[in-house]
């Protein structure tokens, strides 16, 4: 079993990371950290050297950051707990723009934790 980790260059990203690392240390079990930011967030330089594997988001640069982790669901069928970090949204953001947290909560094969950063 492997806990995959969304993490982003935000706060949401950070908080997610946190809850990635409680959660695979609860489950006793590997995390794994996909970066789906186009930089490299400064949490995850460190965690290479915790024995963390990190994978950057594949293809163009311009690739769909919720496609990029289905696609890494599917590939790995060891991931079976997604962590993504979400923040809040008006209800007029809901209707008109989607959003990557939304789409990776919905479309998921496996169970999310959707971790809130605090305001």
């Amino acid at each position: 079993m492997t806990v995959l980790v969304a993490v982003t260059d935000t706060s949401e990203g950070s908080h997610a990371l946190l809850a990635g690392k409680k959660e695979a240390a609860m489950l006793d079990t590997d995390l794994l950290v996909v970066n789906l930011s186009l930089t490299e967030p400064e949490e995850v330089h460190t965690l290479a050297d915790d024995g963390v594997t990190v994978l950057d988001r594949i293809g163009r640069g311009d690739r769909d950051p919720a496609t990029a982790v289905l696609d890494l669901i599917d590939d790995r069928p060891d991931i079976e707990r997604l962590v993504i970090g979400v923040k809040r949204r008006s209800a007029v953001g809901k209707a008109l723009l989607g959003s990557v947290s939304q789409r990776l909560i919905l479309q998921s094969p496996i169970p999310v934790l959707a971790v809130k950063s605090p305001q």
